[in-house]
């Protein structure tokens, strides 16, 4: 199976070497400098090539969202097409890290020491340094609201020892979820480094991720967190963590879960609320625009919730036949 996998993958291309993110997965960007008068912009041709491996589509490349209870999908727009999650991906890191802790060989206060790797890992981080201190629990909190790359680093070698073995860990329980057009290369999904391999997956398949997690109200914690201090006693040293998901307090009972961008990738999704009782979870992957993924997410989200209440409706408009004595 994986090496069909790796076959059907290889199709999708791969973004070049040293691809940099920009919002989702980079770190904040520093101030340009200003063009000399003889700058000019790059050919046309030029131009192109660099956005030959671009797989983000308006408005998307799919989506669909699901009845969180059932895992009944209630809208499907090509919940199957192929696409790379980004940051998104740390959703199976969070799975991943609670589950150890479910099965008592890991606790959220707990000490993860800061190695070199995790150190240099670049993108959107919360600067941990080699040596550095944290409990699980605040390296959790990067994860989820700053999307740390460098804390993803950090818990997956607690975890498993090394990014190597987490990234088996993360395969085997995607495998075991039925996630089976997912594959993983890394811990984090940022951009793959020359002779790397993207991150590969479906929306109906982080569908079933995230339908695993919303059982756990700790996720909920987490990934309904807004804004929250990272080293909150470390003076210049402390960042104030803000999450990139902006349906979060914006869309009536949305409490979750987690956002990604890289250029080539393009804006996904995994997004759940909860109305009168109901919870809806909905993933899009590859919009080529963060406001564009925004307003589809919320439209998909009122999709599913009358979805919901339309079939919640048909079994009283259509009742059975009562059996004659």
């Amino acid at each position: 199976m994986l090496a069909g996998l790796l076959l059907a993958f290889a199709l999708l291309a791969t973004p070049p070497a040293g691809a940099q993110s920009k919002s989702e997965s980079s770190a904040p960007a520093k101030k340009p400098a200003k063009a000399s008068p003889t700058t000019k912009s790059a050919p046309p041709a030029r131009a192109a090539a660099k956005n030959a491996n671009v797989i983000s589509k308006d408005p998307y490349i799919g989506a669909v969202a699901i009845d969180a209870a059932s895992g009944r999908i209630l809208v499907d727009d090509h919940s199957e097409a192929r696409g790379y999650p980004a940051s998104v991906l740390k959703l199976m890191d969070l799975l991943l890290v609670l589950e150890k802790i479910d099965a008592h060989q890991l606790t959220f206060q707990d000490t993860v020491k800061v190695s070199a790797k995790s150190a240099k890992t670049g993108g959107s981080q919360v600067w941990l340094a080699e040596k550095e201190s944290f409990s699980v629990e605040e390296l959790l909190y990067a994860l989820m609201v700053q999307s740390a790359n460098d804390a993803a680093v950090a818990l997956a070698e607690k975890v498993a020892g090394s990014t190597e073995g987490f990234v088996e860990l993360m395969n085997r329980r995607a495998r075991d979820l039925g996630m089976n057009n997912t594959l993983f290369h890394s811990v984090h999904g940022l951009p793959p480094s020359a002779g790397q391999q993207p991150d590969v997956t479906t929306p109906r398949d982080f569908a079933i991720l995230c339908r695993e997690l919303v059982k756990r109200p700790e996720v909920l914690t987490l990934t309904s967190t807004r804004e929250r201090p990272f080293r909150p006693d470390g003076g210049t040293k402390m960042v104030l963590m803000r999450t990139h998901n902006h349906l979060l307090g914006a869309v009536d009972g949305c409490d979750g879960l987690k956002t990604g961008y890289f250029v080539n990738a393009g804006f996904s999704i995994a997004a759940t609320a909860v109305r009168n009782g109901q919870r809806v979870i909905v993933v899009i992957l590859g919009s080529s625009d963060r406001k564009v993924r925004d307003a589809k997410a919320a439209e998909l989200i009122a999709k599913a919730f009358n979805a919901q209440a339309s079939q919640a409706a048909a079994p009283a408009a259509n009742p059975a036949p009562k059996q004659k004595p």
